[in-house]
C-alpha cells in the first residue's frame, strides 16, 4: 500500500549533478510541516545554527504591515524520506510534480527564521494561509551534506551597505526623508556617496547617504508631524546649518576638493553631521525665528582637525573614536554649542 504523501507541483533542475526540485508551498503548509528540531542537540551534530527567537518579531511584523508588497526568498529544505517526482508530459519532462511522504523529515537548510515568521503571522492573520513561498527540494544526504549545504548557503551571502539599503528602500519614512533632502538641499546635491558606507579618497563626494539618514533621524526624533512637513523642515535646517559651514560651501562652489576637507576637517565626518542631527532636534522645536538665529554660532567654529578642542571629543590617540561614547559626548558638545553660545577654541 502506498504511504500517504505531500504533494506539490515542482520544476526538476540539476545541480552539481543532483536532482532537486522547485516547488510554490502554502504558507499554511509551510508553517505545518517544516519544524526546526536541532536546537537541544551540540552544535556538532546539528544541521542547521541554532534559532534566534528575537528575530521572528520583525520578520512577523513585515509580512502583517505589509500585506501586498512582502516579498521572501526561497526556502532551502532537504527531506529525509520518500520523494518522487513524476513529469506531466514528455514534452515537458522538467516540469511536473513531486510526492513526498508524510513519514519524511524535513531540513531547513535555509530560512528557518522566514519559516518561524511565516507560522507567527499566520496566527494573527489567516487570510495569509493561500499565499505561497517558493521552496527548494534537496534529498537528504545526511548531516555532513546538510551542514555544508548551510555554509554553502550563506558563505557568500553579503549583506548590503546602509547607504545603498536605504537608496533601495522605499517603504520606510527615514530613506523617503534621506532621499529627498539629498537631492534638494544645496550642500548636498551632487557631493554624497549613495552606494557605500566610505568614501574613496579619489571620490568627489563629501558625505555618506547613511550618514545623513542617521543625521536626519536624530535631527526628527520625537517630532510628530506629516511626512511632507518633516521633509520641509529637514530641508530648512540643513539648508541653513550648510549656509554657516564654509568648508561645505567652498567645496559647492569648487573652491575647495572635497578629498581636501575630508582629509583636513572634520565637518563632513558622520560623527559631526550626527551631533549636528542631534542638536538640531532642540532648535527645530523653537519658533522658527529663534533656531535659525542660534545657528550662527556655528561661524565661530575651527573644524580643522588640528583644533585641539576635538581631542578626546572626536578624536583618541589621533584617530577618529566611532564610537557610541564619543558620539554621544560630541553630540551635547555641539547642542551646548548652538543652544548657550558656547564659544569654541581656535587652533
Amino acid at each position: 500500500m502506498r504511504s500517504a504523501a505531500f504533494v506539490f507541483p515542482a520544476v526538476k533542475g540539476i545541480q552539481a549533478q543532483r536532482e532537486y526540485y522547485v516547488s510554490m508551498v502554502p504558507l499554511e503548509v509551510i508553517a505545518k510541516i517544516f519544524q526546526f528540531a536541532d536546537e537541544e542537540l551540540p552544535p556538532e551534530v546539528r544541521s542547521q545554527r541554532i534559532l534566534n527567537k528575537s528575530r521572528i518579531p520583525e520578520i512577523r511584523d513585515y509580512i502583517l504591515s505589509n500585506p501586498d508588497s512582502y516579498v521572501f526568498s526561497a526556502l532551502t529544505v532537504s527531506v529525509d524520506g520518500s520523494m518522487d517526482f513524476q513529469s506531466v508530459s514528455d514534452i515537458t519532462p522538467q516540469v511536473g510534480t513531486i510526492s513526498i511522504s508524510m513519514t519524511s523529515r524535513f531540513l531547513i537548510n535555509d530560512g528557518q527564521h522566514r519559516r518561524a515568521a511565516i507560522a507567527e503571522a499566520l496566527k494573527i492573520d489567516p487570510s495569509l494561509k493561500n499565499e505561497h513561498i517558493s521552496v527548494v527540494f534537496y534529498r537528504d544526504e545526511g548531516l555532513v551534506r546538510s551542514q555544508q549545504m548551510f555554509s554553502d548557503l550563506n558563505r557568500y551571502a553579503i549583506k548590503p551597505t546602509r547607504s545603498i539599503d536605504i537608496l533601495f528602500n522605499s517603504r520606510e519614512e527615514s530613506s523617503i526623508v534621506a532621499k529627498k533632502i539629498i537631492e534638494d538641499v544645496d550642500v548636498f546635491k551632487g557631493l554624497v556617496e549613495k552606494e557605500r558606507t566610505a568614501i574613496s579618497n579619489r571620490s568627489k563626494a563629501l558625505f555618506t547617504l547613511s550618514a545623513i539618514c542617521t543625521a536626519t533621524n536624530e535631527l526628527l526624533s520625537g517630532i510628530d508631524l506629516p511626512l511632507q512637513k518633516k521633509i520641509s523642515l529637514a530641508e530648512k535646517y540643513w539648508n541653513a546649518v550648510g549656509t554657516h559651514i564654509p568648508e561645505w560651501q567652498k567645496v559647492k562652489a569648487g573652491e575647495l576638493k572635497s578629498s581636501d576637507v575630508r582629509r583636513d576637517y572634520i565637518c563632513s565626518l558622520s560623527l559631526t553631521l550626527v551631533a549636528l542631527g542631534f542638536a538640531g532636534n532642540a532648535l527645530v522645536q523653537m519658533p522658527p525665528d529663534k533656531w535659525e538665529n542660534h545657528l550662527k554660532n556655528l561661524d565661530s567654529i575651527d573644524w580643522r582637525k588640528t583644533n585641539p578642542v576635538w581631542e578626546n571629543l572626536v578624536f583618541v590617540n589621533g584617530r577618529v573614536a566611532a564610537n557610541r561614547s564619543t558620539q554621544r559626548t560630541m553630540s551635547c558638545y555641539m547642542k551646548n554649542v548652538l543652544l548657550e553660545t558656547v564659544g569654541m577654541e581656535n587652533g
